[in-house]
């Protein structure tokens, strides 16, 4: 197998970046960038410790960070699994890397930044939600944010109907746990788990 061992390589490989590619990246918010990520209800949040790196799904209705000014976000940590892998991360080392995708739009907002776990009440209190709130809100300063190339969107028609999954076609939740632990109880958890998603959705 032929591998590349250093950027001068890579470099040789691929033609130098164009104007535009360079030119997009800030350190802090337009006014165009703040309104993309104000508009994105979805975000992989990636973070980095010392026995490796994790990358974390988070959504919420109505945006899903709160945007501060133009160079601090705030993403609340809602009910999950109380793996807490990402907090985990943040607390020893606060690099952090944010990608927002947006429903029917091909372009991908991206910010790369610092972080810290707050659990200020104050600022737990103000993202109430349905009488709930979230256990600790994380506070991400921008180092850089830009706009991803749309071909990546485009290629995979992520946004088109026709090439939706159909959910019967792929493993439940059970199933995945299951192949995982080989005695987990596949069919009481299928069976529970809509109700209990509804029920802890905040």
């Amino acid at each position: 197998m032929t591998v590349i061992t250093s950027v001068e390589q890579l470099r040789d490989i691929y033609k130098n970046p164009s104007e535009a590619s360079l030119v997009k990246v800030t350190q802090a918010l337009t006014p165009e960038y703040r309104q993309m990520i104000e508009a994105s209800p979805f975000v992989a949040l990636a973070t980095v410790a010392p026995e490796g790196l994790d990358c974390s799904p988070r959504g919420d209705l109505g945006g899903v960070v709160r945007i501060q000014d133009n160079r601090t976000i705030l993403l609340p940590d809602w009910r999950g699994n109380n793996r807490v892998d990402s907090l985990e991360n943040i607390v020893r080392d606060p690099r952090v890397a944010l990608m927002f995708l947006i429903p029917g739009s091909t372009s991908v907002m991206r910010i790369n930044g610092r972080a810290v776990v707050s659990i200020e009440p104050e600022l737990l209190q103000s993202f109430e939600m349905d009488g709930y709130h979230p256990r600790s809100v994380t506070i991400v300063t921008i180092v850089e944010v830009y706009f991803q190339c749309a071909r990546a969107v485009m290629r995979a028609e992520l946004w088109n109907p026709d090439r939706f999954a159909d959910p019967q076609t792929l493993p439940t939740p059970g199933q995945m746990l299951k192949g995982a632990k080989a005695d987990f109880d596949q069919q009481t958890y299928d069976r529970e788990w809509p109700e209990r998603a509804k029920a802890t959705m905040w």
